[in-house]
């Protein structure tokens, strides 16, 4: 197989007006056509070098949304020019004015399973609707998550749904709290504010979603992996706050200390 290169020029657009506003009012947002298409084919490619064809392997936590597959993406030239492009574009949706910078916090490929396949590993249930802020341990809102297609996709592969203006509620609690429901449950007023359709993708398509806003998905009904790319991002000023992390290690470190080692660089 050729091996497929990003483009040289910039592999993602930027933003619109009309797109912060909507960011900032309902939180969350789709970019259509955001990344060029050779960019997700190397993703792509690259994702299934790593996972096999499958999907089934998985180098993060064990849950039922999907499987993680870490893409090195710092450093990999092509995906890092990537990672820089979002860091910009989070910035304006940000939309801080003080204008301080977009730090990097994780990125990672995740296939949603087949539902219906037998699988060596978990990944391949329903995604409960819940808030990411959580299980961060930082300690203040800001922060967002790209999630890129890799490929054409929609209702039947388990695409998220949002809630609608929910990051304006602020923290309602880590999904593993909920006992058998999700926050829809816990939080029955959620549904007051507007759940969108399942969203559907084109090739390069990504929505962006505050780690504040409620969101979840169905199973993947479909007998092929539906794959993603997902970057993670926070204010420049993010600290930790002390609790422990389910994201990164936090050994050797202090409370209310700022993530400013090398492993969370300014990327915009």
């Amino acid at each position: 197989m050729r091996e497929l290169v990003a483009s040289d020029v910039n592999p993602c657009r930027y933003v619109t007006p009309e797109e912060v506003a909507h960011y900032q009012e309902f939180g969350w947002v789709k970019l259509k056509g955001f990344v060029r298409p050779e960019n997700v084919q190397m993703l792509l490619q690259t994702a299934r070098q790593r996972m096999g064809e499958d999907g089934d392997s998985t180098e993060g936590i064990s849950q039922p949304y999907f499987t993680v597959g870490y893409s090195g993406g710092m450093t990999n030239p092509p995906i890092r020019a990537l990672i820089e492009g979002i860091g910009k574009n989070a910035g304006a949706l940000m939309n801080r004015r003080s204008g301080i910078g977009v730090r990097y916090f994780s990125d990672f490929f995740a296939p949603k399973l087949p539902a219906a396949k037998k699988t060596k590993n978990a990944g391949n249930g329903a995604t409960s609707f819940h808030q990411d802020f959580i299980t961060f341990a930082v300690d203040r809102t800001g922060g967002m998550t790209f999630w890129i297609a890799l490929e054409d996709y929609g209702p039947k592969t388990g695409t998220m749904s949002f809630v609608n203006k929910s990051h304006h509620m602020g923290v309602i609690g880590s999904y593993r709290t909920y006992v058998g429901g999700d926050a829809l449950d816990v939080y029955p007023e959620l549904r007051e504010l507007g759940l969108t359709e399942q969203m559907t993708y084109a090739v390069g398509d990504v929505t962006v979603h505050s780690h504040l806003t409620v969101h979840g998905g169905g199973a993947n009904l479909t007998n092929q992996p539906r794959w993603a790319y997902i970057v993670l991002v926070q204010p420049a000023d993010i600290c930790w706050n002390g609790a422990p992390s389910e994201a990164f290690d936090c050994t050797g470190m202090q409370m209310n200390q700022p993530l400013n080692d090398e492993r969370f660089p300014v990327i915009g």
